[in-house]
């Protein structure tokens, strides 16, 4: 048994050898726990979810014989790619209008503004239910809602305009409401990784204001640029309850259908079928968006900070 002695007079180049029985873990041991979290409850499912897209249904039933038909059948309904294309459009003007937006408030509570005020003003919005704030926006947007209410006491209409209600307007605008703050939270992360250095090196160097966004900003936060746009895009293309409430008879989504598969029909593995093909859309998308970065030169490939 070691001693309190023998470990004092225990000489330096042994006392480094000697190892602590109370060793936290370490690399591949922090991780463990939560991988098996994602691979039980995410990566598990998902391989479920694509063996079942080559299954059949009747009747609520699976029937497990593999097949295409799910693929096939998909590949040829104009319907599904009819809203496929109308979640793609929510997704992008959403991701757009939320990156465009977050870029310079990120810029202004990173650079200028002494403290997280207006940070904690956006996220505050976290607070309150998905639903409310969706039947929040159908109350300004509908007959007798703020905007139609200030139109017509300001004389610019003479009747409330129903077209801002049930369209894929008021759904886009919704969504970018809610996915401002996530769009803002990862912009300002990736962000704060560019320090005031190098923006008062480019200055120093002569650069524009307008040349130390392009050429130094956007291209060491492009990662996060990716990153805030995808999120936003991907949820939103997604998104089945805010074009069910908002977006009309021409709001109906991909999102919508693969719900309805699920509940209403009970044809699982069709429904499985078109949450692949989405995803598979998504990585095109995502492919798409970086190269045209790249070719923007705005993104590099390679990080510059340390």
């Amino acid at each position: 048994m070691v001693t309190t002695v023998d470990f004092i007079d225990t000489p330096d180049w042994k006392r480094r050898t000697m190892k602590s029985p109370f060793v936290l873990p370490r690399g591949f041991g922090l991780a463990s726990l939560p991988m098996a979290f994602l691979l039980v409850f995410f990566v598990l499912p998902v391989i479920i979810l694509f063996v079942t897209s080559f299954f059949t249904a009747r009747s609520f039933v699976i029937e497990p014989v593999w097949n295409i038909q799910n693929y096939v059948k998909l590949m040829n309904a104009a319907g599904f790619w009819q809203a496929t294309w109308v979640g793609l459009k929510n997704g992008f003007f959403t991701a757009l209008f939320s990156v465009i937006l977050s870029f310079p408030v990120a810029y202004y509570l990173v650079y200028r503004a002494k403290s997280n005020l207006i940070l904690y003003l956006v996220l505050l919005s976290w607070f309150s239910s998905y639903l409310v704030r969706v039947y929040a926006w159908r109350t300004i947007l509908g007959t007798n809602g703020v905007i139609n209410s200030f139109l017509m006491s300001t004389g610019i209409i003479d009747k409330p305009l129903e077209i801002i209600l049930f369209s894929p307007f008021a759904s886009v605008v919704t969504l970018i409401h809610i996915m401002l703050p996530f769009a803002l939270l990862i912009l300002v992360s990736a962000m704060r990784e560019v320090k005031q250095d190098y923006l008062d090196a480019a200055r120093d160097l002569g650069a524009s204001g307008t040349s130390v966004i392009v050429k130094v900003i956007l291209p060491m936060t492009y990662k996060g640029i990716v990153g805030s746009f995808m999120f936003s895009f991907i949820l939103a293309a997604g998104d089945y309850v805010t074009p069910q409430l908002l977006g009309g008879r021409e709001g109906v989504t991909s999102g919508l259908l693969i719900a309805n598969q699920f509940r209403s029909s009970g044809n699982w593995p069709l429904g499985s079928a078109m949450a692949f093909v989405m995803m598979a859309t998504f990585i095109v998308v995502y492919v798409v968006f970086v190269l045209l970065l790249r070719g923007a030169r705005l993104a590099p490939g390679r990080r510059y900070h340390g």
